[in-house]
């Protein structure tokens, strides 16, 4: 997108630029969405009312977003292209642009029919390849070769063991605290926009936290983080993906091997040995399952047994 954000909301009217503060709000105490969800729609839905603001010729206040036609939208989107923005990104920003007016139209009383029947780009989901389980096996036992402290090669033996044991993403692990140790049979994972699920621990897991635990040199404190860095504080989780890269980079393995691709793996390994699709659903913390079938890269055989298994006039 062109402009800055000060330039955008320059742009705005003060009228609009109360409704777009009053629609964040909204997200965030309802609907429960993440900060940097938030971040994100502000951004593309703020982007896109400047866009409106200069192709018309002046600010204007929400109920002008009823005059907006379909040669509007096709204007804005073929702007943001030609700015370098892709497919998907131009995908999620109509999305915020859609949700926000429909709460606008909503509480306005204006027609949102240009907008909301502007077509969503195509583009293809990218997904993180799986490690297969020895090469997972690999990964673990080579992050503890790339720190000369045993106790925080042990620190980084943990975390990937929990990332790619538990399928946390890696934002989860490093935000348990000291109160959970030692770690439980069953971990409560507080995920994106706050909810909340459970997730078992296996003991490999457990014992690898453990160990790490008995060689920290800080002590276990129920509201720090229990995975500490050099100087006590949170672990960065740029020192995680710098361990394994130089240690995929010793295995020959290549570069989405990464924090998040352990996740994927414990998805698609689960799902490989006969797990239940609506189970590792739960497990991700996923709220809709065509995300799970997405996210473990299902193939259509393997579907399809699945069905053939579970639905009873199979």
């Amino acid at each position: 997108m062109t402009g800055t954000a000060t330039d955008e909301t320059l742009a705005l009217s003060p009228g609009l630029r109360e409704a777009l503060s009053r629609w964040l709000e909204h997200l965030k105490a309802l609907d429960g969405a993440s900060a940097n969800t938030i971040t994100a729609y502000g951004r593309d839905v703020r982007g896109f009312l400047a866009f409106l603001a200069h192709h018309r010729g002046g600010a204007m206040g929400t109920a002008v977003l009823g005059d907006v036609t379909v040669s509007d939208m096709r204007a804005w989107m073929a702007r943001e292209r030609a700015d370098g923005l892709g497919a998907r990104s131009l995908a999620r920003a109509l999305s915020a642009v859609k949700t926000f007016t429909t709460w606008a139209a909503e509480r306005d009383g204006f027609d949102p029919t240009a907008i909301l029947s502007a077509r969503t780009p195509k583009y293809q989901r990218k997904l993180p390849r799986p490690l297969t389980p020895e090469a997972a096996r690999e990964m673990i036992g080579t992050v503890e070769l790339q720190s000369q402290k045993d106790w925080v090669a042990a620190r980084d033996v943990a975390i990937v063991t929990l990332l790619y044991g538990c399928g946390l993403r890696i934002s989860e692990g490093l935000g348990l605290t000291g109160a959970e140790a030692p770690l439980p049979e069953v971990l409560r994972i507080r995920g994106k926009g706050g909810k909340e699920r459970l997730v078992p621990v296996i003991p490999a897991a457990r014992r690898a936290v453990d160990a790490y635990l008995r060689a920290c040199p800080y002590p276990v404190e129920p509201e720090a983080p229990l995975f500490r860095g050099a100087r006590g504080g949170p672990v960065n989780p740029r020192l995680i993906r710098k361990a394994m890269q130089q240690a995929r980079m010793q295995l020959g393995l290549p570069a989405t091997v990464t924090p998040h691709a352990l996740r994927h793996s414990f998805a698609t390994h689960l799902l490989s040995a006969g797990g239940d699709l609506r189970a590792i659903q739960e497990l991700l913390g996923h709220a809709s399952l065509s995300t799970t079938q997405a996210y473990t890269a299902v193939d259509q055989a393997r579907l399809m047994e699945v069905y053939d298994k579970a639905h009873p006039k199979a």
